[in-house]
């Protein structure tokens, strides 16, 4: 069973993945063509990531994958307010007939100038209309300077989704 990452093309999915797995930074420039798969193993768990592209061209793959996946992992870049509106309604098209994925949705980017707080972020994505019945989380996060240890929020985000995983195995 894999953790589906999924968002926008430049949310950032990739630098995240590469940093949850290694727990350094490395800021990727160049966008998914394609899928991307790690491993990451935990104390507890193992986990597999699998992230696909956020192109226009591979957002048709997403629905493919979802039922096969223990948990979403949705990033969205906070500094982007333009593609906000479209982050949300893809998001609220994937979960729709899916009522118990937990998601967690990492708001990414929070170091930029003009990004978006976290109550922002949950108004501009609508998470109150998602629904009681599943487990939704909404984090901040940032990848910080190359090379350097990751942020305690990219901690955080990582020790939830393992104790997600758990949870739901």
């Amino acid at each position: 069973k894999q953790i589906l990452v999924l968002g926008l093309d430049g949310a950032g999915k990739t630098s995240i993945l590469h940093s949850l797995a290694t727990n350094h930074v490395k800021r990727s420039m160049a966008p998914t063509e394609g899928f991307n798969a790690i491993c990451i193993n935990t104390e507890e768990s193992q986990m597999e990531f699998l992230e696909i592209g956020g192109s226009e061209s591979l957002r048709s793959y997403w629905k493919m994958y979802l039922p096969k996946v223990l948990l979403l992992v949705y990033v969205v870049d906070s500094a982007d307010h333009a593609r906000l509106p479209m982050a949300k309604q893809l998001l609220h098209q994937l979960i729709q007939n899916n009522s118990t994925l937990p998601v967690v949705v990492l708001a990414n980017k929070q170091d930029l100038e003009g990004a978006y707080c976290i109550t922002d972020i949950h108004d501009a994505l609508a998470l109150s209309d998602i629904g009681d019945k599943r487990k939704m989380f909404l984090i901040g996060t940032h990848v910080a300077e190359d090379g350097s240890e990751i942020s305690s929020s990219m901690k955080d985000a990582k020790e939830l989704i393992g104790q997600l995983v758990l949870e739901t195995q």
